[in-house]
């Protein structure tokens, strides 16, 4: 394939969805079901297929492909911003993910959401969000990265928010759209800061120009850095921005696929990885990233332990892994974050696409303590979700365990993580086999709980999606070594971790530690797998809600910021300051009511002021006359 014929694709690859888009938001309602929903796969199935000829391309003799579309402005005589794509081993990984698995959840879509009044509006915010994903990893420049970034972010508000006819969605869509944006203001101000120091915002410029200009504990590179992993903390929810993506799931299920596998929760993992030159030289930062992510990690493992919503518990699962990717930033295990990225991807959107058709068989109930005995009655979809479950826990031979364990075991020697972080990375693998174990329990053993027939999908584009995904997320785990080599040109400024001074029991307990929790479920939560006619209680213990709201970020949040803004907000109801601003106004005013109610039309009105005012005008001559005589005399 000739390199002019790369760079043609490479320029469309953005813009097959960005025309579905245009079409099917100007038409909306005028076309078909299956004419709306050809434009939209279809439109992705181009994308994917040029992603993976480009991959394709790729090798150690062509490690990077650019194309430049047109000049878009100038922000100093060295410096234009241009449209202009950049893909190399990490950009690669990220469009093969975002349109092979978005094509896969567009598929799923269009069945899932067929009956929906406004289908053609939902899959033109999918196409939408896949055109600002794809914008976000090819821009070669961080003006480019930032209008994709931000095109997520209104995606986001967009879909959450979809079904806006009820109150819950709004809400969550409006927190998800405030929450993010203190984020991106941290990663704008970055931005500003990148250019002022160092006066260019192409990437591999400012990579390059930063490792000349500064060493390693400088005192902008830290500033830079921390303000980058603001936004990215926004994005991808880590803590203390992480509020927002359990409420997330008001939205339609094939949105929160899209979101937790493959767009919106990984762009902060992967502007991290991307700018990891600039990170490189703050090593505290990078201490940073790695426990913000073991944190997060360890508090939605928890959290999830008590969740009764089938999908709130994979939106905290989301986060965990979420955790472990930036754990392995931080511990400068670029590689192998992003190949935990690629199989997350793959399991995650099997397991919402599965808990979609789960909800739609049991007539949109989500509530794990009415579901129970699914293994029986919905034996496909069980297997299915199984299968995404073992990937989860990072069971031996699974795509989730060689990515989980290739970060686990660089761990323990990082210079910027150590030993107490490789212990939290075990606790978080600990309890994610229980939480992992309690959803099986509760969903597909024990006694059935729900009375109404259910209704399987017949759908053979729900299946094909499904089984697709399920092959990926047991066979992904193949595609490490391939994703290492492609990956090794980008970050070969990045020290490797060394392991040679290793205990030999590390992988040892990193293996056993999901089968110990899958003992512990076994007997812990026998009451949800066993048959039986008394009626299953959830716990509501003051632990178990404490631990069901989040550990309390959203109660604490609206102590420190909703509650004081709104009683600001209910004092200055009168708007003081407005009132201040107004008050030349009303001084005007006041002088116009005193002087028109003299022009009353009336003569013997205006004989009688001429009269006053003669007579004091002749008072104050006489009284200036005779402060004269005084002076003189």
């Amino acid at each position: 394939m000739s390199i002019a014929y790369m760079h043609t694709i490479l320029t469309l690859l953005p813009f097959y969805p960005l025309v579905s888009f245009l079409l099917l938001i100007s038409f909306a309602k005028r076309l078909s079901w299956q004419l709306a929903a050809s434009l939209s796969v279809g439109a992705m199935a181009l994308s994917a297929l040029s992603s993976f000829a480009l991959v394709w391309q790729l090798s150690a003799d062509l490690p990077v492909i650019t194309t430049h579309l047109w000049q878009w402005f100038t922000l100093s005589s060295s410096e234009q911003i241009n449209i202009s794509f950049y893909l190399d081993g990490l950009a690669a990984v990220m469009i093969c993910v975002v349109t092979g698995v978005g094509l896969l959840i567009h598929i799923f879509a269009a069945a899932y959401m067929k009956e929906d009044e406004n289908f053609t509006r939902f899959m033109a915010y999918m196409n939408l969000f896949i055109v600002a994903m794809l914008m976000l990893v090819l821009a070669d420049n961080l003006v480019l990265l930032y209008l994709g970034w931000e095109g997520v972010g209104l995606c986001s508000f967009l879909l959450i928010g979809f079904w806006y006819h009820e109150k819950a969605n709004v809400l969550a869509a409006r927190k998800a759209f405030i929450v993010t944006r203190v984020g991106d203001t941290a990663m704008a101000i970055g931005l500003f800061m990148i250019f002022k120091e160092i006066g260019q915002l192409t990437i591999t410029d400012i990579n390059e120009s930063a490792r000349v200009l500064w060493i390693a504990g400088d005192n902008q590179p830290y500033w830079i850095a921390l303000l980058l992993l603001g936004g990215a903390v926004g994005k991808s929810a880590q803590l203390p921005l992480q509020i927002w993506l359990p409420d997330a799931m008001a939205g339609p299920t094939p949105v929160s696929a899209l979101i937790h596998a493959a767009t919106m929760v990984t762009a902060g993992v992967y502007l991290i990885a991307r700018m990891h030159g600039i990170f490189l030289l703050a090593p505290e930062v990078m201490t940073y990233v790695a426990w913000l992510g073991a944190l997060t990690l360890l508090l939605a493992g928890v959290a999830a332990l008590a969740q009764s919503d089938i999908k709130r518990v994979l939106a905290y699962s989301t986060m965990s892994q979420i955790g472990y990717m930036m754990l392995s930033l931080g511990a400068g295990a670029f590689s192998a974050g992003v190949f935990h990225l690629m199989t997350h991807a793959f399991f995650k959107a099997l397991l919402f696409l599965t808990a979609g058709a789960i909800i739609l068989a049991l007539h949109h109930q989500q509530d794990l303590f009415k579901m129970g005995g699914l293994l029986k009655r919905l034996p496909f979809e069980a297997v299915l979700f199984s299968i995404g479950l073992v990937c989860l826990i990072a069971l031996p031979g699974s795509s989730g365990f060689f990515s989980k364990e290739a970060i686990i075991a660089q761990l323990f020697s990082s210079p910027t993580a150590g030993p107490l972080l490789w212990v939290c990375a075990i606790v978080g693998a600990l309890l994610t086999s229980i939480y992992s174990c309690r959803l099986f329990f509760l969903a597909f053993m024990g006694s059935a709980r729900f009375e109404s027939p259910l209704q399987p999908s017949s759908s053979k584009l729900v299946k094909i999606s499904l089984i697709v995904l399920a092959i990926l997320s047991l066979v992904g785990g193949a595609f490490g070594t391939a994703l290492e080599h492609g990956l090794s040109s980008v970050f070969v400024a990045a020290p490797m971790v060394e392991m040679v001074n290793d205990p030999t029991w590390l992988h040892a307990v990193a293996i056993a530690t999901p089968f110990v929790g899958i003992v512990f479920s076994w007997f812990y939560f026998s009451k949800y797998r066993e048959v039986s006619h008394s009626p299953l209680v959830e716990n509501t213990s003051a632990v178990n809600q404490f631990a069901k709201q989040g550990l309390g970020f959203d109660r604490l949040y609206d102590w420190l910021l909703v509650k004081p803004y709104c009683t600001l907000a209910k004092v200055n109801r009168s708007d003081i300051f407005d009132q201040l601003m107004m008050l030349n106004a009303w001084y005007v005013t006041l002088w116009h009511e005193v002087l028109a109610s003299s022009q009353n039309g009336k003569l013997r009105w205006y004989v009688a002021a001429i009269g006053l005012a003669a007579l004091l005008l002749t008072l104050l001559l006489m009284l200036n006359v005779g402060e004269v005589s005084m002076e003189i005399s």
